[in-house]
């Protein structure tokens, strides 16, 4: 092969650099997760309130139905950059943008409802364990949202194109990753 044929952002692999980057940080993230949700289950266990007459659950559950909304944006944005389509991209980069930023007021709305009801951090091992694990994934979405943004200027300056388009691609990743945690996230402290 010579040396003009060879595209440094790709691995021996075939995969491009970004998304195999984005593919490992995801699995430090899974680690990571996976042992806030068992600490939250733990002290759960230990603890046992509940909560459920403090949790809104309707509200999260309309939160959680924005937030797989806003994946699916994600996906069409990268169906319309795939096609050509920059301007849809942007439409479907604004959407995203607009419903995390949608996700991420209800949250701050219950906390701060949940606040107003005496359920705080330090009152119960449940409800430190609820904060720290939906912060943590709140702060994600926020991360998220500011990347959003950025692809948004990026489109917008006309950095991505039909033929490079991986930053979309890997952006997506991290907001589909983010989305199936508040899924689990959502079934374990709201439902069970």
């Amino acid at each position: 092969m010579s040396e003009a044929t060879v595209n440094p952002a790709h691995t021996n692999t075939g995969l491009d650099n970004r998304k195999l980057g984005m593919w490992i940080f995801l699995a430090t993230e899974v680690m990571l997760f996976s042992a806030l949700i068992g600490g939250f289950l733990s002290m759960k266990a230990r603890s046992p309130a509940d909560a459920h007459h403090v949790l809104n659950i309707p509200l999260t559950a309309v939160n959680t139905f924005i937030l797989i909304v806003s994946s699916t944006m994600v996906v069409m944005a990268l169906s319309a950059i795939e096609e050509g389509d920059v301007k849809r991209l942007r439409n479907f980069m604004l959407a995203t943008l607009l419903m995390g930023a949608t996700f991420l007021s209800i949250q701050i709305f219950e906390y701060n409802h949940l606040l107003s009801e005496g359920f705080t951090p330090a009152g119960s091992l449940f409800g430190g364990g609820f904060y720290t694990v939906t912060g943590f994934h709140g702060f994600h979405v926020l991360i998220g949202l500011i990347w959003c943004l950025r692809n948004i200027v990026m489109t917008t300056q006309g950095k991505f194109t039909q033929a490079e388009h991986v930053g979309i691609e890997v952006f997506g990743l991290y907001w589909h990753f983010v989305d199936v945690v508040w899924i689990l996230l959502f079934t374990i402290i709201y439902l069970l």
